[in-house]
């Protein structure tokens, strides 16, 4: 999109001008914008559809160039022949009017052309990899930032001068690892991001999108994505090639920015990320409904999770209802009356009970402490080490120059690891600190239901609720504190 010799603006005229050259007009547009020129114009997102005969009649195509159609011979090839066999008009903006590759001369150019455009590909695709080799070797970055990083350029088309920490981004993907570490058991990778797509936090795509200047497509953060940016390495600071930090000299990564977190926090987010992995093969998810109570009410007989249900009688109105009984759920055949509550009047029941025992108390929060950085610089070396080890072991140093190299390092980085051990530690963890914020205060400020029922869940609340014929109608439980209930 930002090569001035087939800017979209151009690209859109020349179409335009080859389809009056025949007396047409254009019915759809397929802009396949930022896809690879060798992709398969078959399995193109917008193009592909059409071709595929899945968008309905239409007489022909047209492209700025033969080349617009794609980069690989064959596939030229194939899209043209297929115009040709289907009886469809096949235009390119400097040939004059419709190919004809019934004609040997139409033929033979359009061939020449797509060669050429075939071999145009092949010599970017060779300098793109002999640029990232010169790039890896002088420990200079080639790929896109990671999220939570940006290139810093000294001139706006210039090279990339340094990566920096992006000041936003950086703060919203540490709140994600410092929130997990804090309570691996309640949140998770998805549920932060439901929480960040819930705040409206750009998306790694989307932010990447605004960094570039282009418009973001509000695409929702994926837990996946969420899972890879804090398990990779890159959150180190270091030169990423193929999924793996480059290796320098001195046989330790290269480091290019500085690091989102230190050793023994991705160390720490790798084991509780995994363990959730195993403990919950199919993910974890989070509820999106929009009500406060839902996940945490309970019915008092069946002990059945309530949700809420339309009443119309009450011109749109919602309540808190158990149907267990009706949906023939095993132990809930005696549940009956069931209990009901408008969503309106216990939501502001449970606000203002929660607010009134626990509102002026002060948020703590919970954050990692790096110690004196003595385990980190151990782990750093000993990953690096263990690296080099792979590497030996999978024959990359088996030539007589790199297995001296090879010993020269290994035997340098255990020397280091012998002094490092010997020094005093103060070992990182968590520690526990004021916010200097009460919760009623955070409360009000959460955005929206979910928000607070993550505060209500923080603190271990589960509601029960009876029908009114029932001793007491609804209990509030705090599941854990000084006080493991109070009864309201």
């Amino acid at each position: 999109m930002s090569a001035a010799t087939s800017s979209p603006e151009r690209q859109r005229d020349n179409v335009l001008a080859a389809v009056e050259s025949v007396g047409g007009h254009v019915m759809a547009w397929a802009d396949d914008w930022e896809v690879s020129g060798a992709t398969d114009p078959m399995t193109r997102p917008r193009l592909g559809p059409w071709l595929r005969g899945e968008r309905g009649p239409y007489d022909g195509i047209a492209g700025a160039a033969v080349d617009r159609l794609g980069r690989n011979l064959v596939d030229c090839l194939n899209t043209g022949y297929m115009m040709r066999d289907t009886g469809k008009l096949l235009l390119t903006y400097g040939h004059d009017g419709p190919w004809d590759l019934d004609d040997p001369n139409d033929e033979n150019r359009f061939t020449m052309e797509a060669w050429g455009a075939q071999m145009e590909l092949r010599a970017i695709q060779r300098r793109n990899r002999e640029a990232t080799i010169k790039a890896r070797q002088k420990g200079r970055v080639k790929a896109k930032p990671s999220y939570g990083y940006e290139f810093i350029r000294l001139a706006p088309m210039a090279a990339v001068d340094r990566v920096a920490l992006h000041p936003h981004a950086s703060t919203v993907i540490r709140t994600v690892a410092q929130r997990i570490l804090a309570d691996p058991e309640q949140i998770t990778a998805s549920s932060e991001a439901v929480r960040l797509t819930r705040a409206g936090e750009l998306s790694p795509s989307d932010h990447r999108a605004v960094l570039y200047g282009r418009r973001p497509e509000g695409r929702p953060w994926q837990s996946s994505g969420l899972r890879d940016i804090l398990l990779s390495e890159a959150a180190l600071g270091y030169l990423m090639h193929g999924g793996r930090p480059v290796i320098g000299e001195d046989g330790h990564p290269v480091r290019v920015a500085e690091p989102l977190w230190d050793r023994a926090t991705h160390e720490a987010l790798k084991r509780v990320i995994r363990q959730r992995g195993r403990a919950h093969p199919a993910g974890d998810r989070v509820s999106n409904h929009k009500y406060l109570l839902t996940g945490i009410l309970f019915c008092g007989q069946c002990h059945t999770q309530l949700n809420t249900h339309p009443t119309p009688e009450e011109r749109g109105g919602r309540r808190y209802q158990c149907k267990a009984r009706w949906r023939g759920i095993r132990g809930a055949e005696h549940c009956k009356p069931s209990p009901s509550y408008t969503v309106k009047g216990l939501d502001a029941r449970i606000e203002n009970w929660f607010l009134s025992q626990y509102g002026k108390g002060m948020i703590m929060e919970t954050v990692y402490d790096a110690g004196d950085g003595t385990p980190e610089r151990i782990a750093e070396v000993e990953a690096a080490r263990r690296r080099l080890r792979d590497d030996r072991e999978a024959g990359l140093y088996d030539a007589p120059d790199d297995a001296a190299w090879f010993r020269d390092r290994y035997a340098e980085m255990g020397r280091e690891l012998s002094m490092l051990r010997r020094l005093p530690v103060r070992a990182p963890g968590m520690v526990t600190r004021p916010t200097g914020e009460t919760i009623e205060d955070k409360w009000h400020k959460a955005p929206d239901n979910l928000a607070k029922k993550e505060i209500l869940k923080d603190f271990g609340v589960r509601v029960t609720l009876w029908p009114f014929s029932a001793p007491r109608r609804w209990h509030a439980g705090i599941l854990h504190g000084p006080h493991p209930e109070r009864i309201i």
